[in-house]
């Protein structure tokens, strides 16, 4: 049907990808969802499998009525009433698609639907047909066709188109096939399917050898024309290729893929891939391509050192190409003398204020003992001599917390050290970790804005440790703390003051700043005096 080299989107987030989460996403998210990947520049979005539930109808009757750009799309087995209460479903919307699909590999055939492989044919003929019905927009699925014999998935597709297919998808399910295999399969549709001009081939790879991405894009390469993928890879089982790197290998690649494009608008991927793991309750693996907080980290120093200079170094996409404000330089063992330097530089230190040898010395000791160190941490190491819990201005001496349900309000009582003398303060919040952070921010006086709050499991078992950590905004500066107990709201509360204790300490370098700058004021401008005098008296 289309020798272009635009390649369709087409989104399943909302029904394969939700088909993996704990628990079915309300209208309202899946809402938020659509419109969000509607202006991320999605082509199609499969809504869901309306026949499933009362409430997947009407989650896709209401997408149906609300897309205003991307072709809304719902599931259905080649079964005629699927089909129908797809179609009925989708009857809101202008323009829609009804995508059915039926099982067409020996194993599938044989043992799950226990039919011939004419009657399965038969079926999903019957399928199309009904569809057509309702819209000139069908989209026929072979279902596990990466094991599906060749001879008889071409059948299938022939038959498909005739019936009155304009889409015909080629799924690897269970994500077998490697990508010259799938490729060659691509090729075997493109060059025997006689009427394969009349129709977009797809293909929907998943990820279960880790091969999605790269089925996908041989896929395109070998005349697909069609991608169906899933924001941050959610799916069942490994998952689904992700929409964010095939649009992204697309882009940066286009060349070497022969020009190929598609209507993805970058900048939005970001945006869209964290209000998708948000809504999903799915965070998003550090180490995931393209919108993992790894994704364009640098910790080795040798690494750091070359983005320094150069950033295509090591970077292939920018971090703004999809979203994202700036790269991150992790601060760790691994880093070298060149990071620190560099830092140093952008927090206002010149060359002269401080020995880099030594600096570098003990940030080593430091980022041993902490893992990562922070930008103040190492300002810090300009004005302290050692950088310990010792140092800090509060303690946790105590505390009681009270909590629980029918209506009770959760109440903290909390008692710091500071120095010799203790402070107590009691607060409400509204749940038992609020409180306590209420009590510490009122008895420190310390203005915060609370900008994540994460607790994991260190260890595992029942007295596994519970390790939280935040990051809060101070006078426009982020902050950070940790804390680990076997008590979740104690390792709470040691975050927040771990945080706010390093708010401390850059208040104390900030007054030392002050001070040495007044003493170089002084001296600059009893040289100055002193030189003006003296020219004075030789000009007498």
């Amino acid at each position: 049907m289309t020798s272009s080299d635009r390649v369709i989107i087409f989104d399943t987030t909302l029904r394969d990808g939700e088909q993996a989460l704990p628990q079915s996403l309300s209208m309202r998210q899946k809402l938020q969802i659509a419109q969000a990947l509607e202006e991320l520049g999605v082509d199609v979005i499969e809504a869901g499998f309306p026949v499933s539930s009362q409430g997947d109808f009407e989650s896709v009757q209401e997408i149906a009525r609300t897309l205003r750009h991307a072709i809304p799309c719902g599931l259905a087995r080649a079964v005629l009433k699927d089909v129908d209460v797809c179609g009925e479903a989708l009857k809101p919307a202008e323009h829609f698609r009804i995508h059915t699909f039926i099982a067409t590999s020996t194993i599938h055939v044989k043992d799950k639907l226990r039919k011939s492989f004419d009657d399965v044919l038969n079926m999903g003929v019957a399928a199309i047909k009904q569809a057509r019905r309702y819209t000139d927009d069908v989209e026929f699925s072979c279902e596990d066709a990466g094991r599906t014999p060749l001879d008889q998935l071409l059948r299938m597709i022939e038959a498909a188109i005739d019936a009155g297919a304009t889409t015909i998808n080629i799924p690897d399910t269970v994500g077998y096939t490697v990508p010259t295999e799938f490729g060659g399969i691509i090729t075997q549709v493109m060059n025997r399917v006689p009427n394969v001009d009349k129709a977009v081939i797809s293909v929907h790879c998943h990820n279960d050898l880790g091969m999605a991405t790269a089925n996908s894009i041989t896929a395109v390469q070998m005349g697909a024309r069609q991608i169906e993928c899933c924001m941050n890879g959610l799916g069942e089982r490994a998952g689904n290729c992700s929409l964010e790197e095939v649009a992204m290998a697309i882009q940066l690649r286009s060349k070497v893929l022969g020009g190929l494009k598609t209507g993805i608008i970058a900048p939005h991927i970001a945006r869209t891939s964290a209000m998708v793991a948000k809504i999903c309750h799915e965070p998003v693996p550090s180490h995931k391509a393209i919108v993992g907080s790894n994704a364009f980290s640098h910790s080795s120093g040798i690494h750091q050192d070359g983005v320094l200079k150069n950033r295509e170094t090591y970077e292939i996409l920018t971090p703004e190409s999809v979203g994202f404000t700036s790269n991150t330089m992790l601060m760790t063992a691994r880093s070298g003398r060149h990071m620190i330097h560099d830092c140093l530089r952008k927090l206002g230190y010149a060359d002269d204020e401080y020995d880099l040898n030594d600096i570098y010395a003990r940030f080593l000791k430091l980022a041993d003992r902490k893992g990562q160190v922070f930008e103040y941490d190492l300002e810090a190491l300009l004005f302290f001599t050692k950088l310990d819990e010792e140092d800090d201005m509060y303690h946790l001496d105590q505390m009681n917390i009270m909590s629980g349900s029918n209506g009770s309000i959760p109440t903290a009582t909390v008692r710091l050290r500071v120095g010799r003398r203790t402070r107590t303060e009691s607060c409400i919040g509204n749940g038992p970790v609020d409180a306590m952070y209420n009590c510490i921010t009122h008895l420190t006086g310390v203005k915060i804005t609370l900008k994540s709050y994460e607790i994991t499991a260190n260890g595992s078992g029942m007295d596994a440790l519970g390790q939280v950590d935040v990051t809060v905004e101070h006078e426009g500066r982020i902050f950070h703390g940790m804390g680990l107990s076997t008590d979740v709201i104690e390792a709470s509360g040691l975050a927040l003051l771990r945080a706010i204790n390093n708010i401390e300490r850059a208040k104390r370098i900030h007054a030392k700043k002050r001070t040495k700058r007044t003493t170089k004021e002084l001296v600059a401008e009893a040289k100055a005096e002193a030189e003006a005098k003296a020219k004075a008296k030789a000009a007498d």
